[in-house]
């Protein structure tokens, strides 16, 4: 048995597409799960519930968790560690090893150019303070040798059927196909990775059935180089087959702007990864397991094809 704690987001449905390779018994975990296929199971749980928690968990050889929380920085300090804490104790408990899907807020804002495993970590906003915490959570009980386990880092992420988590998705794809101009935050003249979401799902799939693969941290493979923000401008329009019109929106306007949208006024402490080059290094993974991650072109074309 295999466990995704968290189905229903953008990187557990990819996951789940990809974990039939590797195993015919499948359980789907999250509050509102929806219906299984055949070999796969599904459970309600809230995972900041002890209880639910090790009930969802028991039985597993691998439990992955990708669960998404509320992009709200009051949350996530109530809430991330104590998923971190109950999953971490289920496994411990239940003798399961734990795949953790991760984020790079917790890297130092001053090496994000050719990040890798080895950046520095020193976030510099709330929830990338947050996101060390529970990072650390984690290695410490594998130092201690308490815990099997792993984490995959994922750069932001685009892919198809992403709705709501996807900056891009949601201030240049949507916007284009809608006949507005695209926005983009910070400044346009830097570049931007992105992770297609699913060679986020086979890359986790495939860490987490690799034995040799535990106890590290790794980059799931991602493109490069990447555009800038006028370059991915200009290739979805492109695909689109529309204008490449866009508008950059300063820090300030989006603090203002968050004055009456809550998702920009959470979004203000990010907008240093819009004021630099943000490039994802994956050859440590895309070496180990000889993956070619999916050319931007062509991912862009697969989501314009199914969602647009």
């Amino acid at each position: 048995m295999q466990t995704i704690l968290g189905s229903g987001g953008a990187v557990g449905t990819e996951l789940a597409k990809s974990l039939d390779k590797y195993t015919g018994d499948i359980r789907l975990v999250s509050r509102n799960p929806g219906k299984a296929g055949p070999g796969t199971e599904t459970v309600s749980a809230d995972l900041t519930n002890r209880e639910d928690t090790s009930r969802a968990v028991e039985g597993s050889s691998v439990a992955y968790l990708t669960a998404g929380i509320p992009y709200d920085t009051r949350v996530w300090k109530q809430n991330c560690p104590a998923i971190m804490r109950n999953v971490i104790d289920a496994c411990m408990l239940h003798d399961t090893k734990l795949v953790f899907f991760d984020n790079i807020y917790m890297y130092d804002p001053d090496y994000l150019d050719g990040m890798d495993e080895h950046t520095p970590v020193n976030p510099p906003s709330e929830k990338g303070k947050v996101r060390a915490q529970i990072a650390e959570m984690l290695l410490s009980e594998v130092q201690a040798g308490n815990l099997t386990a792993l984490i995959a880092r994922s750069a932001d992420y685009y892919g198809p059927s992403v709705r709501g988590t996807s900056i891009l998705t949601e201030t240049v794809l949507n916007n284009l196909a809608n006949g507005k101009k695209a926005l983009w935050l910070g400044s346009a003249a830097y570049k931007h990775s992105f992770t297609f979401t699913p060679d986020a799902g086979r890359g986790t799939a495939l860490l987490g059935n690799t034995p040799d693969a535990y106890n590290q941290v790794w980059h799931l493979p991602t493109a490069t180089p990447p555009p800038d923000g006028k370059g991915w401008t200009e290739l979805i329009a492109r695909t689109m087959k529309v204008e490449p019109k866009y508008r950059t929106v300063p820090k300030f306007l989006v603090r203002t702007t968050g004055l009456f949208m809550p998702v920009m006024r959470e979004t203000v402490e990010m907008i240093y990864q819009y004021e630099r080059d943000y490039v994802f290094n994956s050859d440590k993974f895309e070496e180990r397991f000889d993956f070619g991650p999916t050319p931007y072109k062509e991912g862009i074309r697969q989501i314009v094809e199914e969602d647009y």
